[in-house]
């Protein structure tokens, strides 16, 4: 942005290296505050300003919720060298002339938030030059650069595999009607952008209806202004699996969704986060869909391939979980005749794995096997929402 009149030609900032996408902390921000004028024109001083703020500002009703957060406040006056000053500092700046006022200072050490646009907030963060003049207005003008905080997705938490299971009871008209369940896994909690997500996961169904199971990687944005929490829930991509017919069961042996182009996590502000999962599910015709989160953590530094599966799953030996512990029943022993589940486990797992971006849940498939008279209407798509937030609040249900 820049503030200009008929006096100036050129007020503008540029920076040393322009092909410089982002910045980090401890980073030197270094350019120039170059001028022309198109008539004599003193100036007093010109002052340089760097700015990097959290901000959250939406409506509650009537109410007007904001909140902000700085991160860097730097200040210095600029001088042109061998340009003569007055006694009171100002200059004589004269057309035909290009002036240059160089600046430079460090971001600070571990201190910082990376750069971010949402719907209700942001963290950006800019180089302002101010131009003050004798009897006239001050002229300012802005650069903004980018900041990304590295994540190293190679640390022990980031390379431990994560798990779990959950199984729910399915009734029809208030008649036990079998249940469902999953059992799922992933050998890292750390990605980054265009790593593929392995799966492993098992699915039964002893209800009277057909499922479908399904995955789905979703982001989690999180507002909080004015004692308030504002969440704002988004899809980002998702594959599903085969049909899963009553009374038979199905499996996922590695089965793989990309992380797509989206920004690194955001854990360290005060009044914004950005948190990712792995939702693994079951679609359930008639009721409530079947939800399994694994907690993501979108990184910066890529997975380099020294941490293996095996190493990180001996690591936790000691500490096995009940979800873990779990998982191991779903491994047969390989002197054992395979099951029937194995026998109708989807055959195309190996093949590649398209992101459905517009997977709708309504119409998947009939809702009974047996029992077509019980119909009901066809859940709503998944669409984007934002709720308040309150302690019992639960992730919700994605298709």
């Amino acid at each position: 942005m820049v503030a200009m009149t008929k006096t100036l030609k050129v007020f503008e900032i540029v920076f040393n290296d322009p092909s410089k996408t982002f910045y980090t902390s401890g980073d030197k921000v270094a350019g120039k505050v170059l001028v022309e004028v198109t008539e004599v024109t003193r100036v007093q001083l010109v002052k340089v300003l760097g700015i990097g703020c959290a901000r959250v500002e939406y409506a509650k009703g009537k109410q007007r919720c904001k909140e902000e957060v700085d991160y860097l406040k730097y200040e210095e006056v600029v001088h042109l060298d061998d340009q003569p000053a007055d006694t009171d500092g100002s200059v004589i700046l004269r057309p035909g002339n290009k002036y240059e006022y160089t600046f430079g200072f460090e971001l600070p050490p571990g201190q910082l938030v990376s750069s971010y646009k949402g719907k209700f907030g942001y963290v950006q963060y800019y180089v302002k030059a101010l131009m003050e003049r004798p009897s006239h207005p001050a002229l300012e003008c802005k650069r903004h650069f980018e900041v990304e905080e590295p994540i190293d997705v190679n640390t022990p938490d980031l390379l431990s595999p994560t798990g779990g299971m959950k199984e729910k009871k399915v009734t029809c008209m208030f008649i036990p009607d079998g249940q469902v369940s999953l059992n799922a896994k992933i050998d890292r909690r750390g990605f980054c952008e265009g790593e593929d997500i392995c799966i492993d996961a098992k699915f039964e169904n002893t209800c009277s209806r057909i499922v479908v199971p399904k995955a789905a990687i979703v982001a989690k944005h999180t507002y909080q202004a004015n004692g308030r929490t504002k969440v704002f829930r988004q899809k980002l991509s998702s594959v599903r699996g085969n049909h899963i017919i009553s009374g038979m069961c199905d499996a996922w042996q590695g089965k793989s969704i990309r992380v797509p182009k989206i920004k690194p996590s955001i854990l360290g502000c005060n009044i914004i986060r950005v948190e990712y999962a792995l939702m693994i599910y079951m679609h359930i015709p008639g009721s409530e869909k079947l939800i399994l989160e694994l907690p993501l953590v979108i990184g910066t530094v890529p997975y380099n391939g020294f941490g293996s599966r095996t190493n990180s799953m001996s690591s936790q030996e000691g500490s096995t979980s009940t979800a873990s512990a779990s998982w191991v029943s779903l491994r047969m022993p390989s002197s054992a005749p395979p099951s029937y589940c194995d026998v109708t486990r989807d055959c195309r797992l190996d093949q590649p794995l398209t992101p459905l971006l517009d997977d709708y849940d309504g119409g998947d498939s009939p809702i009974f096997m047996n029992t077509p008279q019980f119909q009901f209407p066809p859940l709503p798509a998944y669409s984007e929402v934002e709720e308040e937030y309150n302690g019992n609040a639960r992730m919700l249900p994605v298709c």
